[in-house]
């Protein structure tokens, strides 16, 4: 990738390395050459003198400087939602493990005693029924 590609992909980043180097040069100023690597060596010299090379070698290594930092935030931001991911992963499959032991001791309970199982799934039933009942008729009226 070039130097000019480098500058003007990692802008914001970038800006602040050529404002620390080249303090004269205003926000206003920068923001009006904001993707335009000729305009910016030009603006850089007409306001320092300096020659077009030396300003290029300068930028290459501001560029790659603020590359590095942009490249590592991105890098632990990775990280961070990889460890994220992982620990969500990690609890998924606890709930889920504790979820087929339930489920499994539920299975138990009913071949032990089916006729209480069966006692108080037709409870449960007739609770929830008139729950269900009185509801819908407090909404009629």
């Amino acid at each position: 990738m070039s130097t000019q590609e480098k500058v003007m992909g990692n802008w914001n980043q970038f800006k602040g390395k050529v404002k620390q180097r080249w303090g004269q040069l205003t926000d206003d100023e920068l923001q009006e050459v904001e993707g335009n690597f000729d305009q910016l060596i030009g603006l850089v010299q007409q306001k320092t003198g300096e020659g077009r090379q030396q300003i290029e070698r300068v930028l290459s290594k501001l560029s790659d400087d603020a590359g590095g930092a942009f490249t590592q935030a991105t890098e632990t931001a990775r990280q961070y939602a990889d460890q994220a991911s992982e620990a969500w992963r990690g609890a998924t499959d606890q709930i889920r493990e504790r979820g087929r032991e339930s489920y499994a001791e539920a299975q138990r309970m009913v071949r032990r005693r089916p006729a209480e199982s069966v006692a108080i799934a037709f409870g449960t039933g007739l609770v929830i029924g008139l729950v269900v009942g009185m509801m819908a008729s407090s909404r009629n009226s």
